[in-house]
C-alpha cells in the first residue's frame, strides 16, 4: 500500500482555514480545540416517464469548531468562511464552553492515537459528467426498465448522481489531516400493476469510480423484474419457520449489533450486549470484522472524525464479541481506549466458516421451507431488550424453491437469539454500503400472518 499523503487532492485553501481557526481558539484562551472542514461538489438528474425532472448542481462547505477550557467544552458552525465570521465562530465556541459544565470525560483523543503515514485508499475519482449526459444515462435506465415487462406500468424515475467531496481536520495535538472523495450512483423506480394490485420496487448501483457503477440498462431492468415478481403478494398463516434475509437488507441485523456495542449505548447501560465482552454471541465460525483501508470503498478512510488512525479490527472473533465500537468520549466513560471510530464503523464484513458462501439457490436449498424476505417495514427494534418485530415482505419457499410472494406479515424473534442462530451466510455479498454481508440464513423466527 502507498504511503501518498492523501492530503494532495485536497485545496491548500481548506487546510490554512483549519490551521487559522486553531491558532484564534489558542489565542483566545482555549486549552486546545479541534476543527473540521466540509466541502462537496456535486450533481443530480432525475428522468420520469422519458421526461426530465430535475437537474440539480449543488456546492457545499460547512467549518465545524469545538473548544475546550479544561474539560469544558463548546462547539459552533459556519458556513461562511470570511474573516468576521470565522472570529464570530471561534468567539461564539468559546463563550458557550466558558458557561457549560465541567465533563472529566471531555477533550481531544490522546496525542498518542492520532493518525501517521496516511495510506493512498484511492478514493478520488471525478466523473466529469455533463447534465446531457447524465439524462441520457437516466433516460438508458428508465427506458429498459419499462421495456422489461407489460406489467411496468408507471415509473418513480430513474436518477443519476455524482459528488466529488473534500474532508479537513486538526486540532492542536498538531495534527491536520485531509482527504477527498467521490461517490455515484445511478437507480430506477417502477410501479407493476396485475388484476388492479400495484407494487413498487427499486434498484441502484454506487461506487467511487464511475467505470464500477453496474450498467444502465441492466439498473433499469433488474428494477423491473424487482417490481413484477411482487405482484399477487399474500399473507401466510402465523407460523414459526426459517427465515432468510436477503443480502441487500440484511446489513441491518449487523447494524443493530453495531448499535449495541458503541459506546453510547453501553456507558448509557441502553444496550442487550451490555457487559457480553469476551463472551460467544454468534455461532462458533463467525467472524465480523472492520475493514477501514479498503481501496476505494464506501466507508473508507485514513482516520476517524478525531484524527485517530483507523485499522483493520476483529469485531467478533469465532462467534465471541472481541470489540466495542468507540470513540475517545466513550471510551473515557467506560475506562477503556478509543477504537478509532468517532464518526462510526467503516466497511464491515461479515463471514460464516469459508469466506466464500453459498449462492442465493443453495441457500434457499438449504432452508427447504420458509420466508425470503426483501423488504422490512418499521423500526420496532428494542435496543435495550434486543426485542425485534418489523413489517416485511419476500416470498415464501417450498421445497427450496419461491413458490408466491408474502406481503402484510411481521417478523418476530429477539436479536440475541437470531444471531444465535445463523445458519449460514451467502456469498452474494451486497458492496453497495458500510456493511458488506451476503443473505443471512436465520434458523427459525416468529411469521405473523393470517
Amino acid at each position: 500500500m502507498s504511503s501518498r499523503d492523501p492530503t494532495l487532492p485536497v485545496s491548500d485553501d481548506l487546510k490554512n482555514v483549519v490551521a487559522e481557526m486553531l491558532e484564534k481558539a489558542t489565542k483566545r484562551g482555549a486549552t486546545a480545540a479541534e476543527a473540521s472542514i466540509g466541502r462537496g461538489v456535486g450533481m443530480s438528474v432525475t428522468v420520469r416517464m422519458g421526461d426530465v425532472e430535475t437537474v440539480e448542481h449543488n456546492r457545499d462547505k460547512g467549518l465545524g469548531l469545538t473548544v475546550y477550557i479544561g474539560h469544558q467544552k463548546g462547539s459552533a458552525s459556519t458556513s461562511d468562511f470570511s474573516p468576521a465570521a470565522l472570529d464570530d465562530t471561534v468567539e461564539t465556541a468559546w463563550q458557550i464552553a466558558s458557561h457549560g459544565g465541567c465533563d472529566d470525560c471531555a477533550g481531544l483523543a490522546d496525542a498518542e492515537h492520532m493518525a501517521h503515514g496516511f495510506p493512498d485508499l484511492d478514493l478520488h475519482h471525478p466523473w466529469p459528467l455533463e447534465a446531457h449526459a447524465a439524462i441520457d444515462l437516466a433516460l438508458a435506465a428508465e427506458n429498459a426498465a419499462r421495456a422489461t415487462d407489460a406489467r411496468i406500468v408507471n415509473s418513480e424515475g430513474a436518477t443519476v448522481g455524482t459528488t466529488a467531496s473534500e474532508r479537513v481536520y486538526g486540532n492542536t495535538h498538531g495534527f491536520l489531516g485531509a482527504y477527498s472523495s467521490t461517490r455515484h450512483s445511478l437507480s430506477s423506480v417502477v410501479i407493476a400493476e396485475q388484476d388492479g394490485s400495484m407494487q413498487r420496487d427499486y434498484w441502484f448501483t454506487s461506487a467511487r469510480l464511475p467505470a464500477d457503477l453496474e450498467a444502465p440498462d441492466a439498473v433499469g431492468v433488474r428494477s423491473a423484474e424487482r417490481a413484477v415478481r411482487r405482484l399477487g403478494g399474500r399473507q401466510v398463516p402465523t407460523c414459526k419457520v426459517p427465515v432468510l434475509y436477503a443480502a441487500e437488507i440484511s446489513g441491518g441485523l449487523i447494524g443493530h449489533l453495531i448499535g449495541a456495542i458503541s459506546g453510547g449505548s453501553l456507558y448509557r447501560k441502553a444496550s442487550f450486549l451490555l457487559d457480553h465482552l469476551g463472551k460467544t454471541v454468534f455461532p462458533d465460525d463467525v467472524c465480523i470484522a472492520e475493514h477501514p483501508l479498503l481501496p476505494r470503498a464506501v466507508g473508507s478512510a485514513p482516520f476517524d472524525a478525531e484524527g485517530v488512525a483507523t485499522r483493520a479490527r476483529d469485531l467478533v472473533r469465532d462467534g465471541i464479541l472481541e470489540s466495542y465500537v468507540l470513540s475517545s468520549y466513550s471510551a473515557r466513560k467506560l475506562g477503556l481506549a478509543t477504537t478509532g471510530n468517532a464518526g462510526g464503523v467503516r466497511n464491515v464484513t461479515l463471514t460464516k466458516g469459508t469466506v466464500d458462501g453459498p449462492d442465493l439457490p443453495a441457500l434457499l436449498r438449504d432452508m427447504g421451507r420458509g420466508l425470503y424476505v426483501t423488504e422490512l417495514i418499521g423500526l420496532g427494534v428494542n435496543t435495550v431488550t434486543g426485542d425485534y418485530s418489523r413489517g416485511a415482505s419476500g416470498f415464501w419457499v417450498e421445497n427450496g424453491e419461491l413458490v408466491h410472494p408474502v406481503e402484510e406479515i411481521t417478523i418476530a424473534g429477539n436479536l440475541k437469539d437470531m444471531f444465535a442462530r445463523i445458519a449460514a451466510v451467502g456469498g452474494d455479498i451486497d458492496r453497495r454500503g458500510n456493511i458488506h454481508t451476503g443473505s443471512i440464513l436465520i434458523e427459525a423466527m416468529t411469521v405473523a400472518g393470517e
